[in-house]
């Protein structure tokens, strides 16, 4: 992120222009929607400008701004459309150390102006660095769409609100409150009456608000909740919908080491979030960094007793082989129910970048996810079913495992040329796909030092490497028949892929 959004106060404070003509009336339509005091410096004005300034919404000055005008200024708009002298106010306001945008010259600038959806006073800037304008102006319309057009009444009836609800006690209460209000409480409450009312506060608008706060206050306190989630493989898009949205309003998030981190960028910033990767590697200290399957249901359970609505995030499906039965056997335990929120699981995704189906008619009508390790180290498998020809299986946990289960294949009947197909990292930036044959696997591994998380598929070879071997198969069947036709004739693969 080179450009950090901020929100800057300018009530009563100085925004210099220089330029008055066409490049920057749209720039003083936004800055006028703010409390600042604009002064605009052109030797001559747009009609609009003038008209602003014979109503006193701005000063403008008919002549060209100096290194005196920029005394005090918070901001200065370089907009004259004139690109020397639009570096020259660039120039000044950098000795000045005032910042200063150049309308439409990004090296220029030392700040930008985002594109706005305004509902006062809820404001949302959307800024794209400068590299794409016209994308800022479609999510801008996406958001205008999204936002109810009279948010900013509910926003100042919460602004109202806010000191009467600092007499309760902070934390999950007033997080409860909040999320009743901003989600249906407080809508309702102005929807029953009139909701222009709400900047100013009338009787009827503050009684029903009032009796909000009165039935939240009364009310026992709300029980914490523990939501099993999947995160999925790791590319944030493929999370669920639902998933999103518990993971939005969770107050604590228990997540594995495996969690892409831009899942948990999708989370309050203000939820408490705790890794609980069980990695033995990472024990060390007083604190165990590498939790046990009791410690991490003993935290779960203890927020959740604290009110705190718990996400318990787990990579890919919590239901496959995500131990989800023994969380929810000891949240069940305690007298919490568990919401299930299922994720993609890494099979499917690594599936899908080898762009092959896991089943398919005429080869295989059943597909095996299996454990490559178990909690007594190495799994074993029916491995002469996963052996048989067509039998495909995907299999986890089988970075350390591929010397074993290529062994074990190979004893109960595998043919050594068996496709096989690893894919690391399924649906991340650094995924990564390798195929070969069973005599091949554990050599795979080494080569070419897989070390991430990683799908191992037995009976199943990437869509490209199929397509490569039925174009060798053309290739024979065609140079058998042509030098049988024609002595001499031959065809090779290269020249029909061409």
């Amino acid at each position: 992120m080179r450009y950090f959004p901020v929100f800057v106060d300018l009530r009563d404070q100085r925004v210099v222009f220089a330029g008055a003509g066409r490049t920057a009336i749209a720039k003083l339509r936004l800055l006028l929607k703010s409390e600042a005091h604009i002064e605009v410096f052109a030797s001559d004005a747009a009609v609009q400008v003038q008209r602003w300034h014979a109503a006193g919404t701005l000063v403008w000055q008919p002549r060209a701004l100096c290194a005196a005008d920029l005394l005090g200024a918070t901001l200065v708009y370089a907009a004259s459309g004139e690109p020397t002298e639009d570096l020259r106010v660039a120039d000044l306001a950098r000795t000045a150390d005032v910042l200063c945008n150049v309308v439409d010259n990004l090296q220029a600038s030392r700040f930008l102006t985002p594109a706005i959806v305004d509902r006062d006073p809820v404001t949302v800037a959307i800024g794209t660095e400068g590299t794409a304008p016209v994308l800022a102006r479609q999510i801008k319309a996406d958001i205008e769409d999204a936002l109810a057009a009279n948010l900013g009444n509910l926003a100042r009836a919460a602004a109202r609100l806010r000191e009467r609800v600092a007499r309760y006690p902070r934390g999950a209460w007033r997080r409860r409150f909040w999320r009743a209000f901003f989600a249906a409480d407080g809508k309702r409450a102005l929807t029953v009456n009139d909701a222009a009312s709400a900047a100013t506060g009338d009787a009827a608008n503050e009684a029903a608000i009032g009796a909000l706060l009165e039935r939240h206050a009364s009310g026992n306190v709300e029980p914490g909740r523990i939501a099993l989630v999947g995160a999925g493989p790791g590319d944030p898009e493929l999370l669920t919908l639902r998933a999103t949205r518990v993971l939005r309003d969770a107050d604590v998030v228990l997540y594995d080491r495996l969690v892409d981190p831009r899942i948990l960028e999708l989370a309050r910033r203000e939820a408490h979030f705790e890794e609980v990767g069980k990695s033995p590697a990472f024990r060390s200290g007083p604190t165990p960094r590498s939790w046990t399957q009791g410690d991490i249901n003993a935290r779960c359970i203890e927020h959740a007793r604290n009110g705190h609505r718990v996400v318990r995030l787990k990579s890919g499906d919590p239901l496959i082989f995500g131990r989800a039965d023994e969380e929810l056997d000891a949240f069940e335990a305690a007298g919490f129910e568990c919401e299930i929120v299922p994720g993609i699981t890494a099979a499917i995704a690594a599936s899908a970048a080898l762009r092959r189906s896991l089943t398919r008619r005429g080869r295989n009508s059943e597909v095996r996810l299996v454990s490559a390790h178990d909690v007594d180290g190495y799994a074993e498998q029916d491995w002469r079913a996963m052996a048989a020809p067509g039998a495909v299986t995907a299999l986890y946990m089988g970075v350390r495992a591929a010397r074993f289960v290529q062994g074990r294949l190979m004893l109960f009947g595998a043919e050594p040329h068996m496709p096989v197909s690893i894919v690391e990292n399924a649906s991340r930036e650094d995924e990564r796909v390798l195929s070969g044959q069973l005599c091949e696997l554990d050599a795979l591994f080494r080569q070419h030092q897989v070390t991430g998380p990683a799908v191992i598929f037995t009976g199943l070879a990437a869509r490209a490497d199929v397509s490569s071997q039925h174009i060798e198969r053309a290739a024979a069947l065609v140079c058998g028949a042509t030098a049988g036709a024609i002595p001499g004739a031959s065809l090779t693969a290269a020249q029909l892929r061409g």
